[in-house]
C-alpha cells in the first residue's frame, strides 16, 4: 500500500473518531460552545473525551504495528547478516535456528532440507534438543506436520497438543514431548520447496499474523541463501571441471602413445568429476566387442581385480554395448539392479552404484565408450553430460590421432623392415640352394614363395591392425588358410583350427613368428598327410606371466623312430630351430604324442 492511500485512510479514521459514539453527532466548533447552555456543553465535553479515548487506542495500536513491522524488519535483517556472514550452510543454518528462536520468542527450532535424489527431508540444523539427530533424522514428503508443510507449499500452526494431531510424526530423540505448539513453514525459492523450517514451544502458543509473517519472512530468506549458495557451488564446481576438462584436453592430445593417454584420461576425468571410477572401453571391430583398455578410481588407484578383468562385452550387450550401439549417453541410477547390468555381483563389490556410459566418437564412428561410475546415487544433470561428452569428443580425437601416429610409426618400421626380410628371404634361398635338394624348380620355388607369403601376412594384418602388433590367432588363421588354399591337395580333407587367447607379438617378433609357424604348419601337411586324406592340425596358443607357449599338433603320421628335426635334409625343420632359438630366444621341440592325439612341435619363448 503507497503512503498516500495509507495517509488517505488515517485522515479518514481520524476524523470519524470525533462523532459522538452512540448519537453519531459531530462535536461543534469551540466558538458554538461558549454560547450553548451547559447541558449541551456538557455533551460536547463527552464526546471529545470519547474521541481523545479513542485516538490514544489507535495510536497505541500504531505503534504496536509500528514496533513489530521494526521487530520484523530487525529479524530479517539479523537473519540477512547471519546468512551473509556464515561461511558454509551448515553454518548458515545454525546461525538461523539461533536468530528465529530469539524473534519468534519460542522455545525449539529445527531446519530440515529437501534431498531431492530420496525427496526426504533431512535435518540439518537445530538446537540443543536435536543437535544429535542431525542428519539422522529423515521424513518423506507428505509425512508428519513438517512433510505436510513441504507438500501443500504453506504454512500449518497447531497452538496447543501438538503430538495429538493425525498428521505428527513422533521422535524421541529430539524429545517431542516436551512441546506443546509448532509452527511449520516451507523454504521455497522459485515454487520449488527447498525444505522446511519448525518453530515449538513448551506452552500452547496461538501464532499471530506477525509471527507467521516473520517466520515466513526468515524461510524466505534462507531459501533464498540456499539457492544462491546452490548456485555458488555449481558455478565454483563448474568453473573447475571446465578448467580441468582443459587440462585432460591439452595431456591428451600431447600423448601419442594410446596406452599411457588413456590411462591418463580416466585418471584426469575421475578426480576432476570426482567418480568412483572412470574406465574407457574401445570397441574390437573385428570381433565386434567393448575391451576394457584403462581403468582407474579418483583416488589415482586401480579398481578391484574382478573389474579391471572382466571379459569383454558384445555390442548392444550391458549399458555400455547398448551406449555405443545406439551412439549415445546413457545413466544408469544404479547398476546393481539394472537389468542389462551384466555383472552386478562385481558392481556390488566394487561399490558402484551410478553409471553414466558415453560414446567416443568422431566423425559419426563410435571408437568405444567412457564409463563413469559413482559410489552413491546420483543424478548426472545436463551441464555435467555436456561436460562428458565433450570429454569424450576429445578422448576419441585422440584416440584417433594416436593410432594415426602409431600408423605411421609402424610405417616407418616397415620399410627398415623389409630391407632385414629381403635379407632373410635371401638367406632361406641360399639355405634351399645348398640343403633343399628339390626335384624340380617349380618345387623350389613354391617352397620360397610359402617363406614369403608368410612374411606378407604379417604386414598385411599389421595394416589392418590398430596397434604396432599383430595377434598370434589371426596370424594362426590366415597362415592356415594360405596353407590350406596353395598346399593341400585336391580331393584332400584337413580340418584346421586355432585355439587360445588373443595374444598379441610386437613387429620385431612377429615376422619370425609368422616364419616359424609357416614351417610347422606345411611340414605338418607334406609330411603327416602325404598319404592320407583327411586330417585335422590344431595351433593352440597358451600364455604365463614370463612365456608364451605355441603348439602345433597334427593326427597324421607318427614320427620315425629316432627323429631329430636337425638331421640333415630336414631344412624346414632346421629353419625353425635356428628362427626359435635365435630370433625369439626360445625352445623347439617335435615329438609323437599319443595322449595328446599325434605329431607335436612346441615352440616356447619368453613374453617380449
Amino acid at each position: 500500500m503507497s503512503s498516500s492511500s495509507r495517509g488517505g485512510r488515517f485522515k479518514v479514521r481520524f476524523r470519524n473518531i470525533f462523532r459522538h459514539p452512540t448519537t453519531g453527532e459531530t462535536p461543534l466548533p469551540a466558538a458554538d460552545l461558549v454560547a450553548s447552555d451547559p447541558e449541551t456543553l456538557r455533551r460536547e465535553i463527552e464526546v471529545r473525551d470519547a474521541a481523545l479515548l479513542k485516538a490514544e487506542q489507535m495510536i497505541q495500536s500504531l505503534r504496536e504495528e509500528l514496533d513489530e513491522r521494526r521487530s520484523e524488519a530487525d529479524a530479517l535483517r539479523r537473519v540477512g547478516e547471519a546468512t551473509g556472514a556464515a561461511f558454509d550452510l551448515e553454518d548458515m543454518l545454525q546461525v538461523t535456528v539461533e536468530v528465529a528462536i530469539h524473534v519468534t520468542r519460542t522455545d525449539s527450532c529445527q531446519i530440515y532440507l529437501l534431498d531431492p535424489k530420496t525427496n526426504e527431508l533431512v535435518l540439518r540444523a537445530a538446537d540443543e534438543t536435536g543437535q544429535s539427530m542431525i542428519g539422522k533424522i529423515r521424513l518423506k514428503v507428505g509425512e508428519g506436520i513438517t512433510g505436510w508443510a513441504a507438500k501443500e507449499r504453506k504454512p500449518v500452526a497447531v497452538p496447543k497438543n501438538a503430538y495429538e494431531d493425525d498428521r505428527f510424526r513422533f521422535f524421541p530423540e529430539i524429545h517431542e514431548e516436551q512441546f506443546e505448539s509448532i509452527l511449520s513453514v516451507p523454504l521455497l525459492s522459485r515454487g520449488r520447496v527447498l525444505g522446511v523450517v519448525n518453530v515449538r514451544t513448551r506452552e500452547p502458543r496461538e501464532y499471530t499474523k506477525h509471527q507467521m509473517r516473520l517466520l515466513s519472512g526468515i524461510a524466505g530468506q534462507v531459501a533464498g541463501a540456499i539457492e544462491k549458495a546452490s548456485r555458488t557451488r555449481d558455478l565454483e564446481r563448474t568453473a573447475v571441471q571446465l578448467q580441468q576438462l582443459s587440462e585432460v584436453s591439452r595431456t591428451i592430445m600431447s600423448n601419442v602413445y594410446l596406452d599411457d593417454m588413456l590411462l591418463k584420461f580416466v585418471q584426469l576425468t575421475a578426480r576432476a568429476m570426482s567418480y568412483k571410477i572412470c574406465t574407457v572401453m574401445l570397441v574390437n571391430h573385428q570381433t565386434q566387442e567393448l575391451v576394457i583398455k584403462a581403468t582407474c578410481g579418483s583416488d589415482g588407484r586401480a579398481p578391484i581385480p574382478e573389474y579391471v578383468h572382466k571379459p569383454p562385452i558384445r555390442l548392444g550387450e550391458s549399458i555400455a554395448g547398448r551406449a555405443v550401439l545406439q551412439g549415445r549417453i546413457m545413466t544408469v541410477p544404479d547398476v546393481k539392479k539394472h537389468p542389462h547390468t551384466r555383472f552386478p555381483d562385481i558392481a556390488e563389490r566394487a561399490g558402484l552404484t551410478s553409471l553414466a556410459s558415453v560414446p567416443l566418437m568422431i566423425t559419426g564412428e563410435v571408437l568405444g565408450v567412457l564409463n563413469c561410475y559413482t559410489e552413491r546415487v546420483h543424478e548426472f544433470p545436463p551441464e555435467e553430460l555436456a561436460i562428458l561428452q565433450a570429454l569424450g569428443a576429445q578422448a576419441a580425437l585422440a584416440i584417433q590421432t594416436a593410432r594415426l601416429m602409431m600408423k605411421s610409426a609402424v610405417i616407418q618400421e616397415m620399410n627398415h623392415r623389409v630391407k632385414n626380410n629381403l635379407q632373410q628371404i635371401a638367406s632361406l634361398v641360399r639355405l634351399q640352394m645348398r640343403y633343399g635338394g628339390f626335384a624340380t624348380v617349380e618345387e623350389a620355388m613354391n617352397d620360397t614363395l610359402s617363406r614369403i607369403q608368410a612374411i606378407a601376412a604379417v604386414h598385411e594384418l599389421l595394416l589392418r591392425d590398430d596397434l604396432d602388433s599383430v595377434s598370434i590367432g589371426r596370424l594362426a588363421e590366415h597362415i592356415l588358410f594360405a596353407t590350406k588354399q596353395s598346399v593341400v591337395a585336391p580331393g584332400k580333407s584337413i580340418v584346421t583350427e586355432f585355439a587360445g587367447p588373443d595374444i598379441r607379438l610386437p613387429l620385431s617378433h612377429a615376422t619370425t613368428f609368422a616364419l616359424v609357424l609357416n614351417e610347422l604348419v606345411q611340414n605338418a601337411v607334406e609330411h603327416g598327410f602325404s598319404d592320407l586324406d583327411q586330417g585335422r592340425i590344431l595351433v593352440e596358443a597358451r600364455k604365463t606371466d614370463a612365456e608364451i607357449t605355441v603348439t602345433v599338433l597334427n593326427d597324421g603320421h607318427p614320427l620315425p623312430e629316432g627323429f631329430d628335426p636337425s638331421m640333415k635334409g630336414r631344412l624346414g625343420l632346421r629353419i625353425v630351430s635356428d628362427l626359435v632359438r635365435g630370433g625369439l630366444n626360445g625352445t623347439f621341440t617335435m615329438t609323437s604324442d599319443h595322449d595328446a592325439g599325434g605329431i607335436v612341435a612346441r615352440v616356447t619363448f619368453p613374453v617380449p
